[in-house]
């Protein structure tokens, strides 16, 4: 017999009871969280083997109640996460978030809205249409509806390249009757296989080749490009590869332009690659999942001049915005390419609401069921201000600029690539060591310091060169903070130098 009782206590329901269950719960959960704040360490939960065994999943049938799996899951994952608010975690675009987009998702989860129709999320569905009006607005693409939020920056740059392609082929392929090719009805013509190319330089994000592949592109149909000594696009040697490929008889259907590269930081040029496509009739997407933080900028915002003359871009908001994860959104210049991804179910958009005026999100995504993400960037817009919210985003910029002279006039440290928005790549080069050890020395350094949870640094290469990295852009980090993370390194390189060198260092990640 079904006891609805026991029903009821585990759903969020609208009796006496249920809330009081769920308030008790909540508060339980936010003391929890405010415990786990209070202890100053960044990180706690050992190395990965250590973590790896005190970890296990051992479901009952009878069940621990909500309580005590509370307990649990303070023990087995908050008290073992990483703190990405304290100023020595600065490996990646992890950000510190936002109060306001902490309580923002209080009320998405309980509310558990789906924007994939209207009357799933009535209010919803309308302020993601102004949301997205705003971003245009701010972008330079002036007002409109063309745009959705998105799980993030992987998810955008692939309605881009997608978009794209399709444009491409649809201008360069008829069907049988002479019309436009239709991708979505007609799939891929074979000689577009072959022919038709993405352009992104090589160190735009992974996501590029990554989306191709999943498009049935496949890792072939997207060409590369150098790079300057500031890791940007090269723009002379992108005008040279179109060129060759028109020769070659290919069509570049798109070029990834991006704004602000994973590890430098870097920003293309991005008004240059605005004339070379125009040149070629090839669609400009920008990456700007990172670098598009600068649109709110008091400071920096010529940094994205050329950004309002792409056909497409991408925005990320748990990066440089400082939400928390997920939250993208995905913006188009010209609605009008929304019709190559058009589509209609009575059960959801049917033509009939749309003659009514009733928002289509579904169709602009692709997602069918998705979270009203929306509300976190409204919130704390609405909150902050756009100056206060300008203000927190240069600090990053102007942490960065600070930290690259720091290094510089400090002996045993070296900067690779000189700073531009908010990411810092050095290494470890203590004086007489061997050239030939360097790489394994830092990338152990890093290791170490995770390990014992006093910091985490980022471990990637510039060039051949093993690199670490800083992702300065944690509100609340100040030089000091990043000059004690330093020492920190110096000490703990000094430290496994030796051992390294004569072969008896045991690495922290076995």
């Amino acid at each position: 017999m079904v006891d609805f009782a026991e029903h009821r206590k585990a759903l969020l329901c609208n009796d006496a009871q249920s809330i009081a269950d769920y308030e008790s719960a909540m508060g339980e959960a936010t003391k929890a969280v405010a415990a786990w704040l209070q202890n100053d360490k960044m990180y706690t939960g050992g190395s990965i083997k250590e973590l790896r065994s005190a970890i296990a999943f051992n479901p009952s049938k009878e069940g621990l109640g909500v309580h005590k799996a509370l307990e649990r899951m303070v023990e087995l994952f908050l008290n073992k996460s990483l703190k990405v608010h304290h100023p020595h975690s600065l490996a990646h675009l992890h950000c510190p978030t936002m109060v306001t987009s902490q309580i923002a998702e209080v009320l998405i989860n309980a509310t558990n809205q789906s924007m994939d129709s209207w009357d799933q999320s009535p209010a919803g569905s309308l302020m993601e249409v102004q949301l997205i009006d705003w971003l245009r607005q701010k972008v330079g693409y002036g007002a409109g509806q063309a745009g959705v939020f998105t799980s993030g920056g992987t998810q955008s740059n692939l309605m881009g390249v997608l978009l794209a392609r399709d444009a491409c082929i649809s201008k360069n392929w008829k069907d049988e009757n002479g019309n436009p090719w239709s991708v979505q009805r007609d799939g891929i013509p074979a000689d577009a296989m072959r022919n038709v190319k993405v352009i992104c330089s090589e160190n735009a994000h992974f996501s590029v080749q990554k989306n191709m592949a999943m498009m049935g592109m496949g890792f072939q149909s997207v060409v590369t490009v150098p790079v300057n000594e500031n890791a940007q696009m090269d723009a002379d040697a992108l005008e040279k590869t179109m060129a060759h490929l028109q020769a070659e008889g290919k069509i570049v259907a798109c070029v990834v332009a991006t704004a602000g590269t994973t590890d430098a930081g870097a920003i293309d040029p991005l008004k240059k690659i605005r004339e070379i496509t125009n040149k070629y009739s090839a669609w400009m997407h920008i990456d700007a999942a990172w670098g598009g933080a600068l649109i709110l900028s008091n400071d920096y915002r010529s940094m994205l001049d050329g950004i309002e003359l792409s056909d497409s871009v991408t925005l990320d908001f748990h990066k440089h915005y400082f939400q928390t994860i997920s939250c993208g959104a995905f913006l188009l210049k010209d609605e009008a390419n929304y019709r190559f991804m058009h589509y209609e179910a009575e059960y959801l958009n049917s033509a009939y609401d749309e003659e009514h005026g009733v928002p289509n999100l579904v169709s602009k995504s692709l997602q069918t069921t998705r979270r009203f993400d929306a509300l976190k960037l409204w919130m704390t817009v609405e909150s902050l201000g756009e100056e206060l919210y300008g203000s927190v985003i240069d600090h990053g910029v102007d942490l960065t600029r600070d930290v690259a002279a720091y290094i510089n006039a400090t002996e045993g440290l070296e900067m690779l690539v000189d700073p531009q928005f908010a990411s810092v790549l050095f290494r470890v080069v203590p004086v007489g060591y061997p050239v030939e050890l360097l790489d394994t020395l830092n990338q152990n350094v890093a290791d170490e310091l995770f390990a014992r949870g006093e910091a985490n640094i980022g471990v990637t290469k510039v060039g051949n060169v093993q690199s670490l990295k800083m992702t300065t852009l944690s509100p609340v980090a100040t030089l000091e903070n990043v000059q004690s993370l330093l020492n920190l390194v110096l000490a703990e390189a000094d430290r496994i130098k030796d051992a390294i060198a004569d072969g008896t260092y045991t690495p922290a990640i076995d």
